[in-house]
């Protein structure tokens, strides 16, 4: 299948320190990929590499062929990134947040109104969108983020994450939604420590040490007891 995803030896520094260390792998069209590791192997930062929020020292990324450094805007418009920090303005309401997002990108109003309401049904927070986020609770928040995520329609969608606040009923409902946007020709990476989510939802799993990729498993051929020493 054709690569969604390529990086080619990337390195990142943080304060001198090599956070990053020449990676090279892809990411298919189409999967849900599970990124693992310790709290010190840079997955986060990864991630922010991977969306153009961060750049790399070294190394190329190429978002479905195109160099995401040389051809920015192209390639933000793909993507839609939740990171782990709760980032939503805390003065405005869940519905303005999400907008003033999506109308950073080549969108019109109504397609991101229509888009909004259709996710925030599917996630179960319509009674909220219109209540300040400084009174929203976090598991809330981070269900306005997914949100604000795909709002714009975006062909790769990477969550830092995204289920660390919820509830396991919440994690299971937005776990089945990832599916859905998979099976609908989405590519999603994401980051979580939780072992069922990993069996139970996503194609391939990725383990980070200090920085590189250590290892690549699919996960139906993967073992469950194997995996959680990884984690």
């Amino acid at each position: 299948m054709e690569a969604s995803i390529t990086l080619k030896k990337v390195g990142k520094l943080v304060n001198d320190k090599t956070i990053l260390a020449g990676l090279n792998f892809g990411i298919e069209r189409g999967s849900l990929v599970a990124i693992i590791g310790d709290n010190e192997a840079g997955k986060s930062l990864l991630l922010k590499v991977i969306s153009s929020s961060e750049y790399q020292e070294y190394g190329q990324v190429f978002i479905h062929g195109v160099d995401s450094k040389k051809r920015r805007s192209e390639v933000t418009s793909k993507i839609g990134y939740m990171p782990h920090e709760l980032d939503l303005d805390p003065w405005l309401t869940l519905e303005q947040n999400i907008r003033f997002f999506g109308l950073l990108h080549p969108v019109n109003l109504e397609t991101i109104n229509t888009r909004m309401v259709q996710f925030s049904r599917d996630l179960h927070i319509i009674p909220y969108l219109g209540k300040m986020v400084k009174d929203i609770s976090p598991g809330i928040i981070r269900m306005g983020m997914v949100v604000r995520a795909l709002v714009h329609d975006p062909e790769i969608l990477i969550l830092d994450e995204p289920t660390g606040v919820l509830t396991p009923a919440e994690a299971e409902h937005l776990f089945r939604i990832l599916k859905n946007l998979k099976n609908e020709g989405k590519t999603i990476i994401l980051i979580t420590h939780k072992l069922k989510e990993i069996m139970n939802a996503t194609d391939t799993v990725s383990v980070m040490r200090q920085g590189e990729m250590t290892a690549t498993m699919q996960t139906n051929e993967t073992n469950p007891e194997q995996l959680a020493e990884l984690m």
